[in-house]
């Protein structure tokens, strides 16, 4: 695995769980006990705690990038054990 792959997948990791940590613990300002700001939507988040929010996110994508570099780099899985995967011919 190179380093520019590496970091590619990574990155798409990173987000994926982001996206699944936004809506975690989001308080609208209503639930919340206040009165919604006037040009902002309903359901807005009163306070949506982003950089705690972003360091759990590094450290969930951390885990689950070096889980999935060991099954890559020990070839723990291979494409040939993927069911729906095309067989080719290895060229030697």
């Amino acid at each position: 695995m190179t380093l520019a792959f590496a970091a590619a997948i990574y990155f798409v990791i990173w987000w994926i769980v982001l996206f699944a940590m936004l809506p975690i613990g989001v308080r609208t300002s209503e639930e919340a006990g206040e009165k919604t700001t006037p040009g902002n939507a309903e359901s807005a988040p009163h306070v949506p705690n982003l950089l705690p929010k972003m360091v759990a996110t590094t450290v969930v994508s951390s885990i689950v990038f070096a889980g999935l570099y060991a099954i890559v780099v020990h070839h723990v899985i291979t494409l040939d054990q993927i069911p729906f995967f095309p067989r080719y011919d290895r060229v030697q």
